[in-house]
């Protein structure tokens, strides 16, 4: 008999890759995932990009994924910085 099989809902699905995301991008910045979420969070990360580009997103690798959350990250962290000098 074959082991019954857990069903999530896509949103779960959704905030599970997101928390990955927030967890891969931690270990490579070795810092911890608490600073990056606060990060992420602060700029909209989390809800303007990761969970809005799901679709896409989560086709990458986990590298290609992890590589493109910083990147993207950095960048809107500089864009905020340079709207509050202005």
């Amino acid at each position: 008999m074959a082991p019954e099989r857990i069903l999530i809902t896509e949103e779960q699905r959704v905030m599970m890759f997101a928390s990955s995301c927030i967890e891969w991008a931690a270990q490579a910045l070795d810092c911890d995932y608490k600073e990056v979420f606060d990060r992420m969070d602060k700029v909209g990360l989390i809800d303007d990009y990761i969970i809005k580009c799901y679709d896409v997103l989560h086709l990458e690798s986990r590298k290609n994924i992890t590589d493109d959350v910083i990147h993207t990250l950095r960048l809107w962290e500089e864009k905020q910085d340079k709207n509050n000098l202005s």
